[in-house]
């Protein structure tokens, strides 16, 4: 490894330390770029989709076991104070373009399949970047940034390869997605990969990610972005879909939806513990970066016909409320200097880019590029201070809502769905901490794993992390205004009312006009939305029932 510039030396000494380092390059790799030979770490970044805050067992409720999940947040940091942004398009764009959606035109609803537009093909995004660092980059599962024309898709976009699929979903055995057309959506490559239909989405993901890992030579920087369908609900035919084999295991869960996105949640955590087995066998996870993520909160209470949880925090899925923008979250690697514990960090999607930048050798000074994102890997690392005091959640002028957190303080202007999905929803789970299973966390294939390398802490440990992972929000309950964002702007100290219980606008004026004042500020800032009409030339009819890069065929289609 070449030496770092020494603080403090002599002119000649300085002459005497370039000259021997730049030898000890030249005699090393024969080249004297010193950062293209250093050791640089795994990085892997596993999106899950739609999944609540209290899906996981490391956030209070024993209702769903992730045991391999909990293993990796217990050896590393559980993200308590991490948000996403409402809704899988824009929180996708923010992770690779280290951007608010507002200022890539991403920031109103989703990427439908035949809308003729993707991800500008003007930002760069974290697998170019890391490619830049000697990165052999990796994407499993859904892309969903655009497939118009073939550059917005994952291999032209910074990834060597990919298996997944374009769109925002599909059914997880037949693999098509239903977008008022029907067609199917899973491909390797540019193509499409008719041999997996069958065969579970999620099972897939985890075999290529496996196959992946166990192929790389362990000497070169791996970006593998897992981007998992789980627990996305599938059509309107199949919601829900999970083998009945898993489903049949948690007959504990009453509710028939919730089992099955127990189920779905199960094979997701499955994943996982492979995953990190596989690390472990490849001599990979002693240099890796793990981070496991939601893309936004949970559909709640048949929102999308889905069944998460984001009790006991509000709202549901594309809502700027806690549970719609708080997410689930960890940050795994032996190279933290403080594990084992809950961040308290403020945290955004968008400081993936260049804290993992950092995190792997790179300038993030030298980015050339503006970012929203900033490098939180030093205050994670050492547990200090966040130099993010704020989050902007979105700015949707189109639906005529916009929410901000500055310190302990946000703001909700306006609201989605007239109101409709503003209240706190369930179920909230087994909370006893006697329920919780922590031996099943221990025996997990990532506790395993984690356990032999002395990086999973004791049972008492774990459980006294995840009792400060828990959001308790009966004290805070009190007899203050009502919100109505569709009447007035709210005002709530997120730090003490998590929750959003107790609006308090009212009493506070001036800190309710100085974030009011803040989002203008942003809204100047804003690009307007990139949102297009359906193409007609989409539809699958003609390109064999399939989704495609519909935009690179310049005659128009005809359906007979």
């Amino acid at each position: 490894m070449c030496k770092r510039i020494p603080p403090g030396k002599s002119t000649l000494e300085l002459k005497t330390f370039f000259a021997t380092t730049i030898l000890a390059c030249i005699i090393m790799t024969k080249i004297v770029n010193c950062d293209e030979i250093e050791k640089r770490p795994h990085i892997i970044f596993i999106l899950a989709d739609d999944m609540g805050f209290n899906d996981v067992g490391f956030h209070g409720s024993a209702q769903i076991p992730t045991p391999n999940i909990d293993a990796l947040a217990y050896s590393g940091l559980i993200l308590n104070n991490y948000y996403v942004t409402p809704i899988c398009t824009p929180s996708r764009s923010a992770l690779m373009t280290g951007k608010y959606p507002i200022h890539t035109g991403m920031q109103h609803r989703v990427l439908y399949a035949a809308e003729p537009r993707g991800l500008p093909l003007t930002e760069k995004i974290l697998p170019q970047y890391l490619k830049e660092l000697g990165y052999t980059n990796h994407c499993v599962g859904k892309w969903h940034l655009g497939h118009y024309k073939s550059e917005y898709t994952p291999l032209h976009r910074g990834f060597d390869s990919h298996i997944g699929y374009w769109t925002g979903h599909h059914d997880y055995f037949d693999h098509t997605a239903v977008e008022q057309q029907w067609g199917f959506d899973i491909r390797r490559g540019m193509d499409v990969a008719y041999d997996l239909h069958g065969q579970y989405t999620t099972d897939i993901i985890t075999s290529e990610s496996v196959r992946i890992i166990r192929s790389h030579n362990a000497s070169h920087p791996l970006f593998l972005y897992i981007a998992h369908a789980a627990v996305h609900s599938g059509n309107p035919y199949n919601p829900l879909p999970a083998p009945d084999s898993t489903t049949s295991k948690l007959t504990h869960i009453n509710d028939f939806a919730r089992r099955k996105y127990a189920a779905m949640l199960t094979h997701l955590d499955y994943s996982v513990g492979a995953v990190v087995h596989e690390l472990a066998q490849n001599n990979m996870l002693k240099d890796s970066i793990i981070v496991f993520s939601t893309d936004n909160g949970g559909p709640a209470e048949g929102f999308n016909l889905n069944a998460a949880s984001n009790w006991p925090l509000r709202g549901v899925k594309n809502t700027l409320w806690e549970g719609g923008v708080r997410g689930a979250a960890l940050l795994f690697s032996p190279m933290l200097t403080k594990k084992n514990r809950v961040s308290k960090q403020k945290l955004h999607i968008v400081d993936w880019l260049p804290t993992l930048y950092y995190a792997a050798g790179g300038n993030v000074e030298q980015l050339n590029v503006t970012l929203d994102g900033k490098n939180l890997w030093p205050a994670l690392s050492e547990d200090t201070k966040s130099d993010r005091t704020e989050v902007l959640h979105n700015i949707d002028d189109i639906f005529g809502s916009a929410s901000l957190t500055v310190g302990e303080w946000k703001i909700h202007k306006g609201t989605n769905y007239n109101g409709a999905w503003d209240s706190w929803y369930g179920p909230a789970g087994i909370r006893s901490a006697t329920a919780y299973n922590v031996n099943g966390v221990i025996q997990s294939p990532a506790g395993q794993v984690l356990n032999r390398i002395n990086l999973l802490p004791s049972a008492v440990h774990m459980r006294k992390i995840r009792s400060d992972a828990t959001v308790d929000c009966t004290k805070n309950q009190t007899s203050e205004s009502i919100c109505r964002p569709l009447e007035k702007p709210c005002l709530f100290n997120v730090d003490e009312d998590p929750c959003e219980q107790n609006n308090l606008a009212e009493q506070n004026p001036q800190i309710l006009n100085d974030l009011l004042e803040r989002l203008q500020y942003y809204n100047q800032t804003a690009i307007p939305p990139g949102n297009l009409p359906l193409d007609p030339n989409a539809d699958p009819r003609f390109f064999d029932n399939t989704w495609t890069n519909f935009g690179d065929f310049n005659k128009k289609m005809m359906y007979s």
